[in-house]
């Protein structure tokens, strides 16, 4: 990967990081936290994911210590959700969309940080899906909501699309950077199709008990 992508990557990393704490502040708000908690909720939401991965692959030190841009970026974000959005709905449909790319990005670039450890192809997938839906699951666990992944929306199925898509290329002969853009591509057609379409995973429910 070149210097000049890799820039842009990391530039993408912080935007997605920006709308993961977003996401983090408004679900706070819907439960009426305080400051602090919009905060809390904010940053582990937005790094819980790839913390998650960096302390499974054994990467030290985790990226936003070794880099404190991410917690500037994620303050930044969920004080600014609090001005703007404080008397005010948001967007809703808007940072569903943004959090389709946050995801895209999260879980292809999770997965080729994986890859760079000469993980499997189990572990890639595992990884990268991590990094791009834990910090939305631990936000739900701590306010108190069935984590998104566990519900029929398409969401972590559409990270796990993607990775394997990401694979595949590679084993295939392409270029590790038309890859992840395929992937990624992947991951955001699929979150529109259940955010536009509806998509969503057959239910597993056991039939009812005669009376």
């Amino acid at each position: 990967m070149s210097e000049e992508l890799h820039i842009w990557f990391y530039i993408a990393d912080l935007a997605g990081v920006a709308v993961f704490a977003i996401s983090g502040a408004l679900a706070a708000g819907r439960k009426s936290l305080d400051w602090l908690g919009v905060f809390v909720i904010a940053v582990v939401t937005a790094i819980g994911g790839g913390t998650t991965r960096d302390i499974l692959l054994d990467r030290t030190p985790v990226f936003w210590i070794n880099d404190p841009t991410y917690l500037y970026v994620i303050l930044a974000s969920a004080l600014l959700t609090i001005l703007l959005f404080r008397y005010k709905k948001p967007p809703l449909r808007f940072l569903l969309i943004a959090d389709a790319f946050g995801l895209a990005l999260f879980a292809l670039l999770g997965a080729g940080i994986a890859k760079s450890m000469d993980a499997n192809w189990l572990i890639i997938i595992i990884m990268g899906t991590i990094t791009g839906v834990a910090g939305g699951v631990i936000r739900d666990i701590i306010t108190n909501e069935i984590p998104l992944i566990l519900r029929r929306d398409f969401y972590a199925t559409a990270a796990i699309s993607g990775i394997l898509v990401f694979l595949i290329l590679l084993q295939a002969g392409l270029t590790e950077t038309a890859s992840i853009f395929i992937g990624m591509a992947v991951v955001v057609v699929l979150r529109f199709a259940a955010i536009f379409k509806g998509l969503r995973l057959p239910v597993f429910q056991l039939p009812e008990e005669p009376h």
